[in-house]
């Protein structure tokens, strides 16, 4: 696609990829104004026909759209690694551009499990493959219910390149409730506990900025949840999946920002990828990006700053 930069440009940027990721993410959402993260789920099927299948070409428009608004995107890994080989190029493509546009990338891949894999999920997707370059991402979505072998490996990457992780906690989807409302003895829900590990894992990870580059996925879709999970993890990242497609508003995740205006995200996928099917639009790019300028102002007002 014209613009897009392969996996062998990837910026030279190390020294910035060092600081700590909440701190890099506090300088965005001041200087943007914006606590709103895009996120990329490429549905090949979706796609305007004058894109045809080119992942690369479409999510790097997406970009283009949305890098005035929004401080950050998520590519969701599976989308990627569905369309095999070839996604995972346009993955490596997509992160190198989105970084090129200002952009963080948080990667979403909620990876779970015993320590040694985990060690190579982290090099992976938060440590530099060659000396001097960044790494694929800025951020990853881990699954903390294996417990604190697994997530080490990730707290170690972010120790030694600044990386961000954010552990899943309270999600977005009915199921959920199946195991992390479970009621432990003191009757406190299971999620409740994961969030005071997350706090716990996170407390030797606090930057300048007084957040944690520690964080945790709390859905939106769950009001309560978001303003309790705030009060138990008042130095962590909240990311807020939900807003949008899932039937969340702005308003459900105004309480997620008491700890300062940089201290959570709210993602958006579908609603802005494929705005340009919701009404006459003759252009999916423009159409992006008023979305996501439309979301971005609405959360900015919510969150009080």
């Amino acid at each position: 696609m014209e613009g897009l930069r392969g996996p062998g440009d990837r910026p030279s940027l190390h020294a910035v990829a060092m600081a700590p990721f909440a701190d890099r993410l506090a300088e965005a959402v001041e200087r943007k104004r914006s606590q709103l993260v895009v996120g990329l789920d490429p549905r090949p099927d979706l796609f305007p026909l004058e894109v045809g299948g080119d992942v690369a070409r479409f999510c790097g428009g997406i970009v283009d759209a949305v890098s005035p608004h929004a401080v950050a995107v998520k590519p969701q890994l599976a989308f990627f690694e569905a369309l095999g080989i070839d996604g995972m190029a346009a993955l490596e493509e997509l992160c190198a551009y989105a970084r090129s546009a200002g952009l963080l990338v948080i990667l979403d891949g909620k990876r779970g499990d015993i320590g040694s894999t985990a060690r190579a999920y982290a090099a992976a997707y938060l440590e530099p493959r060659v000396e001097g370059e960044l790494p694929l991402g800025d951020a990853l979505t881990v699954n903390p219910y294996l417990g604190s072998d697994s997530v080490e490996p990730y707290l170690a990457a972010s120790r030694r390149h600044g990386a961000g992780v954010f552990c899943i906690v309270k999600t977005s989807n009915q199921g959920g409730a199946e195991v992390q409302d479970l009621a432990l003895s003191d009757g406190r829900p299971l999620w409740q506990h994961v969030a005071r590990l997350v706090a716990e894992w996170g407390a030797d990870l606090v930057g300048e900025r007084g957040l944690s580059s520690v964080g945790a996925v709390i859905g939106a879709t769950h009001p309560r949840a978001v303003g309790e999970a705030r009060r138990l993890l008042p130095q962590s990242l909240l990311l807020l999946p939900g807003v949008g497609a899932q039937g969340a508003s702005p308003a459900d995740v105004a309480r997620a920002f008491t700890s300062g205006p940089s201290s959570a995200l709210v993602n958006v996928s579908r609603s802005v990828m494929y705005a340009y099917r919701q009404g006459d639009h003759d252009d999916w790019r423009a159409a992006a990006g008023a979305e996501a300028a439309r979301v971005k102002s609405e959360v900015w007002a919510a969150s009080g700053w």
